[in-house]
């Protein structure tokens, strides 16, 4: 499993339209508003370097509003926290 994490600024007034389209995209497991330099953060989830390459070159470039992105590879998951959370429900 890859997993990336991807930084974008939006059009100040587009910002939750493009959070909704990119929620609904497969491989984008979740999305979040943020403060600060950029406007969402998109963590990405899929099998291979090549499905990737396919979501950052060629699906985000179907939404519109995205003005500047830029993407980070995860090499290494040291916290399984909320994984782990979300298995262990009403396991006690």
């Amino acid at each position: 499993m890859v997993t990336s994490i991807i930084l974008l600024n939006i059009e100040r007034t587009k910002i939750n339209e493009v959070a909704e389209q990119l929620a609904e995209m497969e491989g984008i497991s979740e999305v979040y508003s943020v403060s600060g330099k950029y406007d969402l953060i998109v963590i990405v989830r899929v099998k291979t370097n090549d499905d990737l390459a396919t979501l950052v070159t060629k699906k985000l470039l179907t939404i519109e509003n995205i003005l500047k992105s830029e993407t980070m590879l995860a090499f290494k998951a040291f916290s399984r926290h909320d994984l782990e959370a979300m298995f262990n429900i009403g396991m006690k």
